[in-house]
């Protein structure tokens, strides 16, 4: 049985990614096994889990573009730009136009410098940001570069004998980006304050709900729950080429091949078909990132 692969996970709301990581931990059978980009308890969706020697692939998935859908509600801000924080200030908002709010979405599409919530993971001086608030501290977060390629509106809706605004959007964007950020800052740009109710990811990279498996599901087939092979997730990930014997024994032992003019990180395989590293050519040389093959 292959316990070295990926699977995608639809995680549900309420526990952490890393209660996700325990859970597959139990049912692969093996404590090698690490997440690619983490979800908010709140959130729920596409949480990329990889097992044994597919964990080395993490770090190109924690990298890939996001999609989200989400509800962000207008009128209250709260502590944490989400509902599970309290709220801080409540301003009517079922007055403000459908007009402000497109542009003021509009005003946070494309390259945009955001600043993450303050209660997040992200390290103050060496601590986590939402240890810190929690703490009481009052915590400054340095604004980041990001990138959101698509912001659309789905719908916007009133609710009856509520002074709040909900907004339901679609979001494809960089890796580093804050949902709940969007949301805060809307309200700000409004002048009634923003959290989000609900997130759920939709895809990173090339990995959609399509082929998500809920726990229950991988429950369901444990121990054989890997969702696909080290080298179907080599090839979902990454451009290939093929060794040939020789490159292939220079590789096993992390030495360069030469190069084979293909941009960026590939994924070079035996004849056979398995993954054997992860290349990027620079200086001449096409050189291991990672070495996946045993020597």
């Amino acid at each position: 049985m292959n316990l070295d692969g990926l699977i995608v996970v639809d995680k549900p709301g309420g526990m952490t990614s890393h209660d996700v990581v325990a859970r597959v931990r139990r049912l692969a059978k093996t404590r090698r096994v690490g997440h690619g980009g983490t979800l908010d308890p709140m959130a729920t969706g596409v949480l990329i889990i990889g097992v044994n020697r597919a964990t080395r692939l993490l770090t190109y998935v924690i990298g890939a573009e996001k999609s989200y859908t989400a509800t962000v509600r207008l009128g209250q801000a709260t502590v944490t730009d989400d509902a599970e924080g309290e709220v801080t200030a409540t301003v009517p908002a079922a007055g403000v136009a459908e007009a402000a709010v497109r542009a003021g979405l509009a005003a946070q599409t494309g390259e945009i410098d955001q600043v993450p919530s303050a209660v997040s993971a992200i390290k103050i001086n060496g601590e986590r940001a939402y240890k810190r608030v929690r703490d009481g501290e009052d915590v400054e977060i340095p604004s980041r570069r990001v990138t959101v390629h698509r912001l659309d509106v789905r719908e916007i809706r009133r609710p009856d004998g509520a002074d709040v605004l909900d907004v339901d959007i679609d979001v494809t964007c960089s890796s580093g980006t804050y949902i709940r950020a969007i949301a805060r800052d809307l309200g700000r740009t409004l002048g009634v304050g923003g959290h989000l109710t609900a997130l759920r990811r939709t895809a990173v990279g090339g990995f959609t709900l399509a082929e998500a498996a809920t726990l229950a599901e991988l429950e369901s087939r444990a121990p054989d729950v890997i969702g696909l092979s080290l080298a179907d997730a080599a090839r979902r990930a990454f451009p290939e080429r093929i060794a040939t014997a020789e490159e292939e024994r220079v590789l096993r032992h992390g030495g360069p091949l030469d190069p084979a003019g293909i941009t960026g990180p590939y994924a070079v395989f035996d004849a056979a078909g398995d993954v054997l590293a992860v290349v990027t050519e620079r200086d001449g040389r096409a050189r291991p990132d990672i070495v996946l093959a045993p020597a």
